[in-house]
């Protein structure tokens, strides 16, 4: 671990340059990318829960295995920066998650859910190089001050393409629930056809997400991105070790918290607003509100975000976000009809400037430190594979309804960060504050 200096800070995210707007744009195409895909597990959960007839733990491994990938896949990511670069990592980023995405043909052939948690995972793995890679890219890639209004600019467009994805995933994918009981009672034959024609209808998607993959990574190759210095290009200055900063891996917690949360809502969301006592609608419709309203308000919530963290700071924005979010989380878990279901889509408001804002505060000051705390951020998205899994428990046991409590904790733990952990402490850093 090195000590934080104002000289290693310069060498790693040098204050006094400009923004690079041309590198920045393209670089934003990636978090639509992931974010398109990503938003798409929402649609696979309850496709594949009728498909397969999964109960609520069952078929909530869909985001375990696909969020497990990024811890898993963290540090070697890292590995891979530090072998060809930030940009060449991109690149086989997006190439890795274009397979993946093929590999869904075959498991909707078979059908197989264990080939389609395969499949998930070799995505998952793709985007976990792009998250370490693009992410801190982004943040030095103009002056630190700005770097979570940075950030934030560029998640508001992933989540223009977690806003579009569920709605063109309901629309594509999603067909009328089949009668679970009816099903059940089908033939061996006759339900491995049932099985065939419903899950064929993510072949196309799939298959057309795969080959933009693919151009994605060409145009990306061929794109001139400017080399930033990370961490790696200072080895000699590393003394400590990344727990040694008490705000990055708090922070860490923070983004395993914050994704758990936001995975768990998204992931239940469909079956809650066409339950009869809250929203009673299709599962097309909640496909379209989820979209529109839950990814949709993150969106905005990014676009605003960008603009007030130019003047508000961090840790009041995230800790009041945090707050708001756990008092409509406990609104809807506490009332029926549309106020539990509008309460609960508009956390996707407050959960906007979260990731960024948690982020940028969990790498600021790390100086020559930066891609490894990188690394441990993005490890911790595995949040998004374990509390996802225990809500869907607590569903299958008390119902959907109050399965949301968990979440409602989360969100309790990242206002103390905003407001507390998020104050950058460390080697060196002291002299710094």
């Amino acid at each position: 671990m090195a000590m934080t200096s104002v000289n290693s800070q310069t060498k790693t995210a040098p204050a006094h340059l400009p923004t690079n707007t041309s590198a920045l744009a393209m670089v934003t195409t990636l978090f639509f990318m992931w974010g398109f895909m990503t938003a798409l597990n929402d649609i696979l959960i309850p496709h594949l829960k009728s498909i397969f007839d999964l109960n609520y733990t069952e078929v909530m491994l869909v985001q375990f295995c696909f969020f497990s990938a990024y811890f898993i896949f963290s540090l070697p990511s890292g590995k891979v920066i530090e072998w060809i670069g930030y940009k060449w990592a991109m690149v086989v980023g997006l190439l890795t998650m274009g397979l993946g995405s093929f590999l869904f043909i075959p498991a909707a052939s078979l059908p197989s859910y264990p080939l389609f948690l395969a499949a998930l995972i070799v995505l998952a793995a793709g985007m976990t190089i792009l998250q370490v890679s693009a992410n801190p890219y982004v943040a030095v890639l103009g002056p630190p001050e700005t770097a979570s209004s940075r950030l934030n600019l560029t998640q508001a467009f992933n989540s223009l393409g977690t806003t579009i994805a569920p709605y063109l995933g309901g629309v594509i994918i999603l067909t009328a629930a089949p009668n679970a009981d009816l099903v059940r009672q089908l033939s061996a034959e006759a339900l491995h056809a049932f099985r065939v024609q419903q899950a064929s209808s993510v072949k196309l998607p799939y298959l057309g997400l795969g080959l933009i993959a693919v151009v994605l990574a060409l145009i990306i190759a061929a794109f001139k991105l400017p080399a930033i210095e990370s961490a790696v290009h200072h080895k000699g200055e590393e003394t400590g070790s990344v727990w040694s900063y008490r705000h990055l891996w708090l922070g860490a917690i923070g983004i395993f918290v914050y994704v758990g949360a936001e995975v768990t809502i998204g992931s239940l969301l469909i079956n809650y607003l066409t339950q009869p006592n809250i929203g009673n609608i299709s599962r097309v419709t909640a496909a379209t509100l989820v979209g529109f309203c839950y990814w949709g308000g993150a969106m905005v919530g990014r676009f605003i975000g960008s603009a007030v963290l130019q003047k508000v700071p961090t840790s009041l924005v995230l800790g009041t976000a945090a707050l708001v979010a756990f008092c409509l989380v406990c609104t809807s878990m506490l009332t029926l009809g549309h106020v539990a279901m509008w309460s609960l889509i508009l956390v996707g408001l407050f959960n906007s400037i979260m990731f960024p804002s948690i982020f940028t505060s969990g790498i600021a000051e790390l100086g020559p430190m930066t891609s490894k705390g990188s690394s441990l951020l993005i490890m911790a998205i595995v949040g998004g594979a374990i509390i996802p899994e225990v809500s869907g428990k607590i569903a299958d046991a008390i119902g959907i309804h109050h399965a949301f409590v968990l979440a409602a904790l989360c969100y309790l733990y990242i206002a103390y960060y905003g407001y507390k952990g998020s104050k950058p402490t460390g080697p060196g850093i002291t002299e710094l504050a």
